[in-house]
């Protein structure tokens, strides 16, 4: 008697979990439980190390930090300055993302050669990084725990996230295809790649306040104009080249659109 009663509750548990296992399957994703874990100990956090050094450091013909570099908030001083960017600068009378703006400061306080520089700047996959890439990433983390705070008060500024809406919106090349087609709608994926929808507040401030990001599928750090360059290139557009106002027209219109978002990098990706 006994062991029919042991093997009806086995039954009855069986039945039990084969109910409620699709409904715990549909609302976990795996992805994002295996992401939390990964960003828990995010190897990104050396590069900001590396960062750190780099901006110290006294480099190039005419042998000087970065510390005199103004990100916007003036010489030298990068707490939040991340988190206003892009934004206009009078002193190359345009609108710089962080990414562009190290250039103007590199080649000009340092003498570095911008045209190297942009060779250099998107490392290989599974190398030790560029020295932007970890530039970008330590002066962003200066901002972790700020919010988004992109300004449009310049009519630069406002032509630029136009711009930047513009293309996002716009379809082209061979494939007839936009940002807008992957990143329009909810719940869109590229075999295992959930896509960021990045017309809803939510996903913009995702993009906005994660990046520079570790990529884990290249063991190193990327940045925006990585992750844009990559996009263009799947659009199956001409490559885009670095540093350029598309580039920052873009980064323009997703940031502020982000606006709020707390940041906190690296971010991890795929």
């Amino acid at each position: 008697m006994s062991n029919k009663r042991g093997i009806c509750a086995a039954t009855l548990a069986t039945l039990c979990f084969a109910l409620v296992s699709p409904v715990f399957a549909q609302s976990v994703d795996p992805l994002a439980v295996g992401r939390k874990m990964l960003v828990e100990d995010n190897p990104g956090e050396l590069w900001i190390d590396q960062g750190k050094a780099l901006f110290y450091e006294k480099r190039g013909p005419r042998n000087v930090s970065l510390e005199k570099c103004d990100f916007g908030m003036g010489p030298g001083k990068l707490e939040g300055a991340a988190a206003r960017l892009p934004r206009y600068f009078a002193d190359t009378e345009r609108v710089e993302d962080l990414e562009t703006r190290l250039l103007t400061c590199m080649t000009r306080l340092q003498g570095l050669d911008r045209d190297q520089l942009i060779k250099t700047a998107i490392s290989a996959p599974a190398s030790k990084g560029s020295d932007i890439e970890a530039l970008a990433l330590y002066i962003t983390s200066r901002s972790n725990g700020m919010k988004v705070n992109v300004s449009l008060s310049h009519q630069k500024e406002y032509d630029m996230y136009k711009t930047g809406e513009y293309l996002f919106y716009r379809r082209s090349g061979q494939t007839d295809f936009g940002c807008v087609q992957c990143h329009g709608e909810a719940g869109k994926r590229i075999r295992l790649q959930d896509l960021i929808h990045m017309t809803s507040k939510a996903g913009a401030q995702e993009v906005s306040s994660t990046w520079p990001a570790y990529r884990g599928s290249h063991y190193v750090v990327r940045t925006m104009q990585w992750r844009l360059n990559d996009c263009v290139w799947q659009m199956r557009l001409p490559d885009l080249k670095y540093a350029t106002d598309y580039s920052i027209a873009l980064t323009t219109f997703l940031n502020r659109q982000g606006n709020d978002a707390v940041i906190q990098v690296p971010g991890f990706k795929r």
